[in-house]
């Protein structure tokens, strides 16, 4: 394997982290330097202090400007000074002298004011002439980087959890898209679909996810074709099966009618409907796995079905009891008589066989609430162990040392049923009963629609 989607997301992830370092670095250096800075209005309101104070100086007035300064003070809560400074030459040569433009007793409105320093600056404004400044002591108002802590936390931890958040959910919709895309052909193909393919829906992608859209698509391929091949062969085992029983059995009618006393010809007849019965559920119990159908066309009243399923029963068992309790009426739409009816007989079927002589079988129905009816089969025999309670819905399974039976059967009956019910999206679960016996709780759907049944099993 290439592992090419390794390399790529450890690729975009590293470029990713990096770039974001070196963003979340730049865009609080320029933050920072912004905010540091006075603002216009603010720079030339203290301009225009400067500009006052050298008009009162220069006019030798000293004590109206020591009023305006004192009102300056008090009015802004701050200190304010004009300031007058000289360079003394100490040692070396002279010259130059005129190149000095002051000793910066105070920072230029101009410069940036240290958001991180606790004391106000103070702002020197020079005078055009006589080496002269005034000097004020920042007031508060005017303190640049008010909102700086609250911007700094946002651009070093909003920020960078936002573009990592985004970043996070393209990383995420370039992983999920071609899983979507392989999750609803996994969808499709259980739902009968065999031509779906993935591959071709991923465009150019080259990576790890696109070897398992391809092997998907041969999964796919191979599975859909033994599907195909399969629900081929048995419909002519259906139809192969069934022509050579007919004959064998008109054959055997034919020589039971001349030798009705020969236990041979009796035995083969007795296994030739065994074998005509075995056929018919396999064949049937296999359409309904492969083909999966939801056969929900028709309204019944399983009052009326059960009534009929029931002296059927008592027919075939006349030494047993069957005792039902049921309401006037239980109207089903949507369904299915055919399918239910075959259920509920095979589930009856079983549970008259396992009852002992003299014995009752007791068949409950009572609505559960929310469009469903429930219909309990109770049966008097040794019950099944826990751990099998699930295996008797298999095919062919038969628990011999749990349930002895008298009669012959193939373990197919409740397999059938649990099929058929399912294609009408009703269920049925089998539980040990505390008095001994089983119960087989079968719940239906009043109202059932085709779309509620995607898969039988």
């Amino acid at each position: 394997m290439s592992r090419k989607l390794l390399w790529k997301l450890c690729l975009l992830i590293a470029a990713g982290i990096v770039a974001l370092f070196y963003l979340i670095n730049t865009l609080t250096l320029r933050t920072e330097e912004q905010m540091s800075l006075l603002e216009v209005s603010h720079r030339e309101e203290l301009k225009r202090w400067g500009e006052e104070a050298e008009r009162l100086f220069l006019s030798g007035d000293k004590v109206q400007l020591e009023q305006w300064l004192q009102a300056l003070q008090e009015q802004e809560n701050t200190w304010a000074t004009v300031t007058q400074y000289e360079v003394t030459h100490i040692a070396g040569e002279r010259g130059n002298e005129d190149r000095y433009i002051g000793y910066n007793l105070g920072r230029d409105v101009d410069w940036k004011v240290h958001l991180y320093f606790e004391d106000n600056p103070v702002m020197e404004i020079p005078f055009t002439t006589e080496k002269t400044s005034l000097l004020v002591l920042l007031p508060d108002r005017m303190r640049p980087g008010s909102y700086w802590q609250t911007t700094r936390l946002a651009l070093q931890i909003l920020l960078p959890m936002g573009i990592l958040a985004l970043f996070s959910l393209m990383l995420y919709r370039h992983i999920m898209h071609p899983l979507r895309k392989l999750e609803q052909a996994t969808r499709e193909f259980s739902r009968g679909n065999f031509s779906v393919r993935v591959h071709r829906q991923l465009g150019g992608r080259n990576d790890e996810i696109s070897e398992l859209a391809k092997t998907f698509d041969q999964m796919a391929a191979r599975i859909g074709e033994q599907i195909v091949n399969q629900r081929q062969l048995i419909a002519d085992l259906s139809h192969e099966l069934r022509t050579p029983l007919t004959r064998l059995d008109i054959a055997i009618e034919g020589a039971g009618t001349r030798y009705s006393d020969d236990k041979n010809i009796q035995r083969i007849q007795r296994e030739s409907t065994h074998i005509r019965r075995l056929v018919e559920d396999t064949l049937t119990l296999a359409w309904l796995d492969n083909e999966r159908p939801s056969i929900g066309t028709e309204d019944l009243d399983l009052v009326d079905l059960i009534d009929v399923i029931v002296e059927d029963a008592r027919f075939e068992f006349p030494n047993r009891t069957i005792c039902t309790r049921l309401p006037d009426t239980a109207e089903i739409r949507h369904s299915n008589h055919q399918a239910v009816g075959q259920a509920l007989e095979n589930i009856l079927r079983n549970a008259m066989r396992y009852t002992p002589v003299g014995q009752a079988v007791h068949v409950l129905l009572e609505e559960s609430g929310q469009e469903r009816v429930v219909i309990d089969i109770e049966d008097s025999g040794p019950g099944v162990p826990e751990a099998l309670l699930d295996n008797i819905f298999k095919p062919f399974f038969r628990a011999d040392r749990s349930r002895a039976s008298e009669s012959k059967n193939f373990g197919l009956g409740l397999a059938l049923a649990r099929r058929q019910l399912n294609s009408v999206g009703a269920t049925v679960e089998a539980s040990n009963r505390s008095a001994g016996g089983l119960c087989m709780r079968i719940t239906l759907p009043t109202r059932f629609y085709k779309s509620t049944v995607s898969a039988i099993g």
